[in-house]
């Protein structure tokens, strides 16, 4: 009997540190803070999402970039999931990547698709101080 109740302590030891362990780490964890990028999306000059238009030659552009971006398994999430924004046949790339070589690899496939005079490259590499560096 005592070694059930050793036994049965020790368990409720362990749970409850764990428990303690698991509390504290999320106490800890930041959350995200996407405050400057959400003030810096509500300026008049800023291009966002909704700004896309339908025209089909828009559209058109706006698909085959997000389609060599997506094929290219080389890239990380981030990179498969950067904002492609068409206007007028001008396209404006945005969001975080990995790395420099993501950035330029998307600025490419854009170029090739819509011309390098035609690509604004706003894509910032994750841990850039400043959002939208480029």
């Amino acid at each position: 009997m005592r070694v059930h109740r050793v036994a049965g302590s020790f368990a409720l030891a362990c749970l409850l540190s764990g428990s303690a362990f698991v509390a504290r780490a999320q106490d800890s964890a930041k959350a995200p803070d996407n405050t400057a990028v959400n003030k810096r999306d509500r300026r008049a000059d800023e291009v966002t999402a909704d700004q896309q238009k339908e025209n089909s030659s828009d559209r058109e552009i706006a698909r085959k970039i997000r389609r060599a971006v997506v094929e290219d398994k080389n890239l990380s999430t981030y990179a498969h999931n950067v904002k492609i924004v068409v206007h007028n046949g001008a396209v404006t790339l945005k969001g975080p990547v990995h790395s420099e070589e993501e950035k330029r690899a998307i600025e490419a496939k854009a170029a090739e698709v819509a011309g390098a005079d035609k690509v604004t490259n706003r894509i910032s590499v994750k841990g850039d101080k400043a959002e939208g560096k480029s």
